[in-house]
């Protein structure tokens, strides 16, 4: 047995190490969290205060607001803290934390994004049978699915990374802590918590990706058989916003995590 230097914390490099540029960083970041806040909390008041919003559609939209807040809420504080530190760390246990939650955030938006795909598909393909298909429990129902599966997905990749020893470098390239690049910085041999991780990533996608392109391949059939112009159009705007959640979701965290790693801090 020979000694190794246990790691008890990490260090973010961040986005950059210019303190000119970081100052400017912290002033956008700190407006973009600031308007995410205001934005996301106004709408869940608005949603509970107004009962002409206490539909499927809002009551999905609420806890994509909660989500959004708490997705943000895991990561952009201690990033705006880093950016005025020159102490850029964190405590191991504080980083798996913030990978637990940033998971159960993560899977949890997954599913119910999911879900709001379905919920859309019913109200144009079956706008007459929509409040029967779609009513209170069933919502109830999704969207305790939805936190049941994040959370699961989380607790199992978090149990067996307490279970690595850390030791040696201690530098996470990036501005707050991901399961990834906590494996190359392990002693013991990670093989085990990349294999279920994996597992996890494509179970998540075979769950939730269907089910979106199913509703979405349905719903533009339906569309394109309107006939006139402006019902094409009321119909798409029905779905739009969500479609747009949908690719701006998906597609930055494909381009994040399945494209090929250049090794480039920038990443």
């Amino acid at each position: 047995m020979k000694n190794v230097s246990i790691i008890t914390e990490f260090v973010l490099l961040g986005l950059s190490s210019d303190p000119q540029i970081q100052t400017v960083l912290f002033v956008l970041f700190l407006g973009i969290y600031l308007l995410t806040l205001v934005g996301n909390t106004v709408m869940i008041l608005i949603i509970k205060v107004d009962a002409r919003l206490h539909t499927p559609m809002y009551f999905f939209l609420g806890h994509l607001s909660f989500l959004d807040l708490s997705f943000s809420s895991v990561t952009v504080p201690k990033m705006l803290q880093n950016f005025l530190s020159q102490k850029k760390s964190i405590s191991v246990w504080g980083c798996i934390t913030q990978s637990f939650f940033f998971t159960l955030s993560g899977g949890t938006e997954a599913c119910l994004l999911s879900a709001m795909a379905y919920d859309r598909y019913a109200a144009v393909c079956h706008p007459l049978l929509y409040t029967v298909v779609i009513n209170r429990p069933l919502c109830t129902g999704i969207v305790s699915i939805a936190w049941a599966v994040g959370f699961s997905i989380s607790l199992m990749n978090s149990l067996f990374v307490h279970k690595l020893h850390f030791c040696g470098s201690n530098i996470i390239p990036h501005f707050s802590c991901e399961l990834p690049p906590l494996f190359p910085l392990s002693c013991t041999d990670p093989t085990v918590n990349e294999i279920l991780l994996a597992v996890s990533c494509t179970s998540l996608g075979l769950l939730t990706l269907p089910p979106i392109l199913f509703s979405y391949s349905r719903m533009i059939s339906a569309i394109l058989s309107i006939r006139s112009a402006e019902g094409q159009g009321k119909a798409f705007s029905t779905c739009s916003s969500h479609l747009t959640v949908v690719l701006l979701f998906y597609g930055t965290a494909l381009f994040r995590y399945i494209s090929p790693d250049s090794g480039s801090v920038l990443e």
